[in-house]
């Protein structure tokens, strides 16, 4: 079957090829590394043929940006929807963030952050990856800042990175405790930084 699919030039089939490597890696890149997974890993977890990810992707480099890319999209989405619905002012808004947070680090398949995860498995002077990581950072930054203008309007750029060294922080105590409850903590902290 697999021939088949690689050996098929349609649009389709080389679509679905294409998502279910991007699936497979952002489970195996969140769940053991990018450097511990290798590509025959991905491959067969995808049922494709290693030639089809170097046609999809280019190389596992290219695959690691695209699932950094995905996983970004998707979390981003998720986070302010999340953040959105909650009731109140913004600085309800801001100190039950860290409710939301305490949703994902509740998850089975919370693993931390991939962007955290990326840049701290690689060579530090990887300015591709960090770019990455700091390219989702600043849309996060800009939610956390728009709700910061009305929370603390005299200060809200300090504010804005305050909130956001707890939320980092967070999700690494998350993932190294595995205790969803630093959630809370970090929560507590937020709300005495807000009353300033």
């Amino acid at each position: 079957m697999e021939a088949l699919i690689d050996g098929d030039h349609s649009a389709d089939a080389r679509g679905a090829a294409r998502e279910r490597l991007l699936l497979a890696a952002s489970d195996l890149f969140c769940r053991h590394g990018i450097n511990a997974t290798g590509v025959d890993t991905v491959v067969a977890a995808a049922g494709t043929a290693k030639t089809t990810l170097y046609k999809a992707y280019g190389s596992k480099d290219g695959l690691v940006e695209a699932v950094l890319e995905h996983e970004g999209e998707l979390w981003r989405s998720w986070f302010v929807n999340e953040v959105d619905s909650i009731s109140g002012d913004a600085t309800n808004k801001l100190v039950h963030l860290f409710d939301v947070l305490k949703k994902w680090f509740s998850e089975e398949n919370f693993f931390g952050c991939p962007f955290i995860n990326a840049v701290g498995e690689h060579d530090k002077d990887d300015d591709r990856l960090r770019g990455i990581a700091l390219k989702h950072k600043s849309i996060v930054l800009d939610k956390i800042r728009s709700l910061a203008q009305d929370a603390r309007p005299q200060d809200p750029e300090g504010l804005t990175h305050e909130l956001a060294l707890l939320i980092d922080g967070a999700i690494v105590a998350a993932l190294i405790t595995r205790d969803p409850n630093v959630a809370d903590h970090a929560r507590n902290a937020a709300s005495r930084i807000l009353m300033k």
